[in-house]
């Protein structure tokens, strides 16, 4: 993760996620300073966030409210890695409450790969959330970027994503 070198960034994150029955609660740390200090791209951000820390919180979902501080931080690349950890999990129906803590946390982050990590996360909860999902866009949708809005109801019936895109 050091390097800097993406190709050996990929190779990091296959090693981490390839072991990830032998996680320990330390770990949480090392995931962390990784992103924290290494990450500075979206593809690594994905890749160690889709797969890595995704799988060590489905292993102890308690941490999962680490990913509040995720998204408060200064650093965008951690603010991304908030959202996408919980894309997985998240459209197999776990962690919907942290999904919309998060996205309510940047609801207004002004960085449009942000913006899309958390559209995309909301995506994917709706796919078993899809009610909660909806009614979670309208209520937000007039603070929500279009980007998000839009990265949302991608999924959702025609009918759906019409409403949820008219202007108040």
């Amino acid at each position: 993760m050091q390097s800097g070198f993406i190709e050996e960034s990929f190779i990091a994150c296959d090693w981490s996620y390839s072991i990830n029955k032998y996680y320990e609660h330390y770990d949480f740390h090392i995931f962390e300073r990784w992103i924290n200090n290494y990450v500075n791209n979206w593809a690594t951000c994905d890749t160690l966030c889709n797969h890595t820390l995704r799988e060590f919180l489905m292993k102890f979902p308690e941490y999962a409210v680490n990913l509040e501080n995720f998204a408060k931080s200064e650093n965008r690349w951690v603010r991304r890695a908030a959202a996408v950890s919980l894309i997985i999990p998240a459209k197999k129906g776990h962690f919907l409450n942290e999904t919309f803590v998060i996205a309510t946390i940047l609801i207004h982050d002004k960085n449009d790969l942000v913006q899309k990590g958390y559209g995309w996360m909301l995506k994917s909860a709706s796919e078993s959330h899809q009610k909660e999902v909806f009614d979670f866009v309208i209520k937000n949708k007039n603070a929500m970027p279009r980007t998000t809005l839009r990265y949302a109801i991608e999924k959702m019936p025609k009918e759906l994503k019409n409403f949820a895109m008219i202007k108040n």
